[in-house]
Formats: C-alpha cells, sequence, structure tokens
C-alpha cells in the first residue's frame, strides 16, 4: 500500500501542469533533440513524484523526489538554452523557468519534510 497519495500533492499537480505547458511550447520547435530532451525531462517531474509516492519507503520516495528534483533543474537549463538559441520566445519562457524553480523548492521541502518524521518514527521504534 503506498504511503502517500500523489494526486494530492500540490507538487505533483503543479510540474503536471507545467508539463503540459513546456510540451506545449515545444511542439512547433525544429530541433528535435531538444524537444524530445524537453518532453522527457517535463515528464520526468511528476512522473518521478508519483513512482515515489507509490514505493513502500520514505527512503524510495526521497531518492525519486530528487530525481524529479534533477528533472526540473535540467528543464530549467533547456529553457535558458532555448531562449539563448532564439527557439523560445522570453516572455512565454520566461514564466516556465520561474515555475520550474519553484517546483524544484516545492520538491525539496517536501524532501525535508519527509526525511525528518521518518528518521523520528524509527529511532523511536528503536529504543520504546
Amino acid at each position: 500500500m503506498p504511503l502517500h497519495h500523489f494526486e494530492e500533492l500540490e507538487v505533483w499537480k503543479r510540474s503536471s501542469r507545467l508539463a503540459v505547458s513546456i510540451l506545449e511550447l515545444v511542439d512547433a520547435t525544429k530541433l528535435y533533440a531538444l524537444r524530445d530532451q524537453m518532453a522527457r525531462c517535463c515528464i520526468s517531474v511528476p512522473s518521478n513524484i508519483a513512482e515515489g509516492a507509490e514505493r513502500e519507503s520514505d527512503k524510495e520516495f526521497r531518492r525519486f523526489l530528487a530525481i524529479a528534483k534533477g528533472s526540473a533543474g535540467e528543464l530549467r537549463t533547456q529553457l535558458y538554452i532555448g531562449i539563448r538559441a532564439g527557439v523560445f520566445d522570453v516572455e512565454k519562457a520566461t514564466p516556465l523557468i520561474q515555475e520550474t524553480k519553484e517546483i524544484g523548492s516545492m520538491i525539496e521541502s517536501l524532501r525535508k519534510k519527509i526525511h525528518g518524521p521518518g528518521i523520528v518514527n524509527k529511532l523511536l521504534s528503536i529504543f520504546f
């Protein structure tokens, strides 16, 4: 039984919406390598949050959250590159960059939240 219901996590909801926005942004891009990589990254963020939440331990969940955070950073880098290469309009891409930053922060906060109680509960179960 999963420890968390990922559909209820705001970070999963926001990263899913971001994925749709990114897919819309890159749809007409002629740079196929960039389009493919960005599609993979944007899908990776909510997918790893979901997969981690469905795992049987907090440790596994934290690991998949770390992967999701890395994908958000990779996606942000690709947005910067796309802007500098003239592939993406600055006005369309800048809010997406901000969203990747906020999602990365949300993921890190969730990782810390999961880390704390999990360790405390394990220590308490050892001693009591």
